[in-house]
This record gives structure tokens, C-alpha cells and sequence, in this order.
């Protein structure tokens, strides 16, 4: 880009905060609590013995995920029966077998530390129709899944990045969109954002009436990222018990501690932390055609730096950012992110922003976009991602308006931007 330096008398200092969130429930045993819901499922199933049980494996790094379908697989394996893993992770490592396998391998679930077979694969059978709003949907679901003696949901409860509903991320969308692989989610995702909260219960039916379906593990993080409950729901409890717990996993959902922000900067993005690269509830951004955006923050200027290597170059949610730079850009795998967002229809979030050569150029050019020969009264942040909100760096002015909070700790004198010899940001 050709800026000059950066005048970082212009620019405020930085304090490193802490914001602790109180009255964190956590399951203290994960496997016993594993094993007492599982057993719950299981009273009210009679089950033949050496009977296959298929449970979906999805592309999200839920807390603990190998311990919790170890312990399940284990349990069931001891019980006589022949558990066996699936992926389903709708268009998720580019609809092919090998992606779903790499995601799979990268969240440590394989065969070798689950203990049972794992099955990747692309391929999905038609169970029917539901019609929604006068669209008629064919519901998908894995061969697999259609083919096992039972099926045995496992998946977490949260509020989904793209819109609002009574079931939003949970078990019935593990149905509705996981299962139903590429060909799924394409179908589920046609009819609009608009319709997503009609589409995903009125799939999962259709699921839950066509599959033999014994129930669910449901799992809820708390803001800390561990687990807060873990419930098992039979069959006739899926539908009520994932709305419920939706609330729950709402109620511990956490939230920066400050409303209106000037510029705020995100060090990395990635499918690891949020669906959308960046979690559209944190940042207040969703880039949905005819979808109003969040109201609860304001980010006049929102930067990103990088992409997680756990996100496989799927940067899904870099078109919510203003500015990027060409270490993340030259990271993108545009097949899978492009597959991601068509899918979706979203393809607003797979547009590239304004990239600079490097976090310094990005720096400069900020002060060019904004125009002013001091910003030391800009309310400005720096995130590590958008997942991990317990510490991160503010602006003077934010310090001011937090300081006298109990759930805020300073961890640091005031600090000033730095970049190292790469001209990266390096505090």
C-alpha cells in the first residue's frame, strides 16, 4: 500500500482486562454424568441386543466432544450393542468424505481414540416432503443413519449466528441440516433465512417419524467454554427439550461490556470458534439480505487479522469485517468457503473486505478511513476470537466505562500498540 508510519501519539493505550461471568454451572464428572443420561435414554427403549446404533459426529469443537462419545460408545459397546460413528456436518468439509474426515481427524475424533468405527461419506437417501410457508422441502438424511438398527443423537445446544427461533443450533438442526450432509443443507438453506426457524422442526419431524431415532444427548456450554449440563432427552422429548434448552444455553451466552464500539479487532477468525468465522451474536453483524441486524452492539469498523488453522481455509463469515489482511486472504480455501456460503445462500459473508498488505498497513489504513488526527478517544477493542471473551485488550475510553464493574479485573498497565518485525500486531 505504500502508507507511511504509524503516529502512535495519535492512537490510545491499551489495558488488558479480565471479565469473569458468575454463577457458571460446570458438570464436575463429564462420563458419569454421560453415562447417568445415556442410561436414562436407554430405560425407555427396549433395544436388541448387537444391534447397530448410528450417532452423528458434526464439525464443531464442542467441549470435551472425544471424552463425551468415547464415554457413549463405551457404555453402549458394553451393553452388547454395535456403536458406530457418522459424519454429519451438512456441506462442512466440502461435502466430500475426505474433508469430513479432516475436520473429524482435527477434532480428534477418529477411530483410534473413540474406539468404534467412523463412517465419512457424502451420501444421503430422501425420507419425503414437509412443506413450509407453500415450499415443498425433500428431506435428506445419511445412508447411514437410514440404515442402522437405531440412531442416537449427540449434539450441543446454542443460539445459531444466522437467525432467531424456538430451535436454533441443537439437536433437531443436527437432523435437519447435519445429517442431511450437502444435499440437506442445500435444501434446508433454499427457502431463505427467513425460514430457517420454520424449515429445521419441521425437517427434524420428518426425521424423527421416518428414522428409528431413540432419543439425544444434548449438550450446553457455559460462557466459559465447559460444560454446563448435559441431558438426555428420549424420542418424544427431543422437540420440547431442545426448545428448553435453548433458553438455558441463552442465559449463559456471553456478551462484551460495552455496547457501542468504534473499531474493534478480531486477531483470528475460524469454523473452530463460530459457525460464521466470527459469532454474529458477539459482533451485532449478521449481512443478511432483508434480516434486520442485532440491535444489543454497535461496530462502526470491525478488522480481522487471520484464520485458524482449524478452520481449513474455510473463511465462511470474512464478508462481516471492513478490513482484513493478505495473511488471512492468502489462507482462504475458496472452495470450501464458497460451497459454505452458497449453500447457506449467504454469500455476502464469503466477500473479501478491504486488505492490506500487512496488521500495520491495516493500522494506517483505519487512520485514513476515519479521518482524524486524534483517536485517543476512540472506544476501540482487541479480541483474541470471538469465542474466548474472558480477556481482552480495551481503549482508554472503554477502560473508563468498565473500570468500576465487579466482573471486570485490569490485568495491565496501560499499553501501547506494538508490531513486530513482520509488522504484525504484537502485544
Amino acid at each position: 500500500m505504500g502508507f507511511e508510519g504509524i503516529d502512535m501519539e495519535k492512537w490510545p493505550k491499551f489495558y488488558k482486562v479480565r471479565q469473569s461471568f458468575e454463577n457458571q454451572p460446570r458438570v464436575s464428572d463429564i462420563k458419569e454424568e454421560v453415562n447417568r443420561q445415556l442410561n436414562m435414554i436407554l430405560a425407555h427403549c427396549d433395544l436388541k441386543a448387537g444391534s447397530t446404533i448410528a450417532i452423528p459426529a458434526g464439525s464443531r469443537g464442542i467441549a470435551h466432544i472425544p471424552e463425551i462419545l468415547k464415554t457413549i460408545v463405551t457404555a453402549l459397546q458394553n451393553k452388547g450393542f454395535k456403536p458406530f460413528l457418522f459424519s454429519a456436518m451438512g456441506s462442512h468439509g466440502g461435502g466430500t468424505k475426505e474433508g469430513q474426515r479432516e475436520i473429524l481427524d482435527s477434532l480428534n475424533i477418529t477411530e483410534q481414540t473413540i474406539g468404534c468405527p467412523i463412517i465419512a461419506s457424502s451420501e444421503t437417501v430422501v425420507l419425503g416432503e414437509v412443506v413450509v410457508k407453500q415450499h415443498k422441502l425433500k428431506v435428506y438424511t445419511a445412508k447411514e443413519a437410514m440404515e442402522a438398527d437405531y440412531v442416537l443423537l449427540v449434539n450441543r445446544i446454542k443460539a445459531h449466528t444466522s437467525f432467531v427461533g424456538p430451535h436454533e443450533s441443537g439437536l433437531l438442526k443436527m437432523m435437519a441440516v447435519g445429517m442431511g450432509r450437502a444435499n440437506g443443507a442445500s435444501m434446508v438453506h433454499s427457502v431463505g433465512a427467513e425460514y430457517l426457524a420454520d424449515s429445521i422442526p419441521a425437517i427434524a419431524r420428518k426425521v424423527i417419524e421416518h428414522l428409528p431415532v431413540i432419543g439425544g444427548l444434548a449438550i450446553v456450554e457455559n460462557a466459559e467454554e465447559e460444560i454446563a449440563v448435559v441431558k438426555g432427552l428420549g424420542k418424544e422429548e427431543l422437540i420440547a427439550g431442545d426448545q428448553e434448552l435453548l433458553q438455558t444455553a441463552k442465559s449463559f451466552m456471553p456478551r462484551l461490556p460495552i455496547t457501542e464500539i468504534d473499531f474493534a479487532l478480531i486477531k483470528e477468525m475460524g469454523k473452530n470458534y463460530s459457525g460464521t468465522g466470527m459469532d454474529t451474536n458477539v459482533i451485532g453483524r449478521l449481512r443478511i439480505e432483508g434480516m434486520d441486524e442485532p440491535k444489543h452492539i454497535l461496530i462502526r469498523y470491525l478488522a480481522v487479522l487471520d484464520l485458524s488453522e482449524e478452520s481449513h481455509g474455510n473463511a465462511t463469515g470474512i464478508g462481516l469485517a471492513d478490513f482484513t489482511t493478505e495473511y488471512l486472504v492468502n489462507k482462504i480455501d475458496r472452495k470450501a468457503t464458497y460451497l459454505n456460503c452458497m449453500t447457506s445462500g449467504f454469500v455476502t459473508r464469503a466477500a473479501i473486505p478491504m486488505t492490506f498488505s500487512n496488521d500495520k498497513e491495516l493500522f494506517k489504513g483505519f487512520e485514513q478511513v476515519v479521518k482524524q488526527e486524534d483517536l485517543i478517544g476512540f472506544k476501540m477493542i482487541i479480541l483474541k476470537n470471538t469465542l474466548h471473551l474472558d480477556e481482552f485488550w480495551v481503549s482508554e475510553a472503554i477502560y473508563r466505562d468498565i473500570i468500576d464493574r465487579e466482573d471486570i479485573k485490569v490485568l495491565s498497565e496501560p499499553i501501547e500498540i506494538g508490531f513486530d518485525y513482520r509488522d504484525r500486531l504484537a502485544f
